[in-house]
């Protein structure tokens, strides 16, 4: 069978000896580390090379981390040992359309630029995120706006996987939003994610 061209890029990108996106956590996920406590049980979507699952670890929190990359999990494991975390860092390789949003749910999710999802797709992985939340669970998402694309530093290239105001409010209607954010600012997140970015960030809970 052969290999999707998507898996064979991110498995080459992978493949680096450096870490693509830098071994520290998103700052947007970081500003958030007032609102985790240890315990908590956390879902770190996509998390390829392991950056923010491992952060969340590191804060006490029992993590869950998946990415469709097998050389990235892989990466992602080594650096949780570097970190003294393993033992509370999880995880899998799977696809999005594969992960089972129901099998459990998480205090905190974690789903940050997530972005290579179609609309179609996308829906069902919003709609399964609100399933997965624990009741008083939280969502915390970041990603570009329409506007990167112009900056070119990061992301797809195409529109519609690009998030908005609407968009977010829609997908996440049966959540309370805490924080919805759009700004353009400077990142620097490896050579993955640098330079000038149109980024929007949503804090959102699952009611009780």
């Amino acid at each position: 069978m052969q290999e999707n061209p998507e898996l064979t890029r991110w498995n080459g990108r992978f493949s680096a000896s450096g870490y693509v996106f830098g071994t520290e956590p998103n700052v947007f996920l970081a500003s958030q580390a007032a609102r985790l406590k240890p315990g908590l049980q956390a879902l770190s979507i996509a998390d390829g090379e392991g950056r923010n699952g491992v952060w969340l670890a590191s804060q006490g929190l029992d993590v869950t981390s998946f990415d469709f990359s097998p050389v990235g999990v892989e990466k992602a494991r080594r650096l949780a040992q570097l970190q003294g975390v393993a033992a509370s860092y999880h995880t899998g390789v799977a696809e999005l359309a594969d992960w089972d949003w129901d099998a459990r749910q998480y205090d905190i999710i974690a789903a940050i630029f997530i972005q290579f999802a179609a609309p179609a797709e996308r829906a069902r992985m919003f709609a399964g995120i609100c399933r997965a939340l624990k009741p008083d669970g939280l969502l915390l998402l970041e990603g570009y706006r329409p506007e990167q694309i112009p900056y070119g530093t990061g992301g797809p290239k195409v529109p519609e996987q690009m998030y908005t105001v609407t968009l977010l409010r829609e997908a996440f209607a049966t959540l309370e939003i805490l924080e919805l954010h759009e700004y353009d600012r400077e990142i620097d997140e490896g050579e993955g994610h640098g330079g000038m970015s149109a980024l929007i960030d949503l804090v959102a809970r699952r009611p009780a």
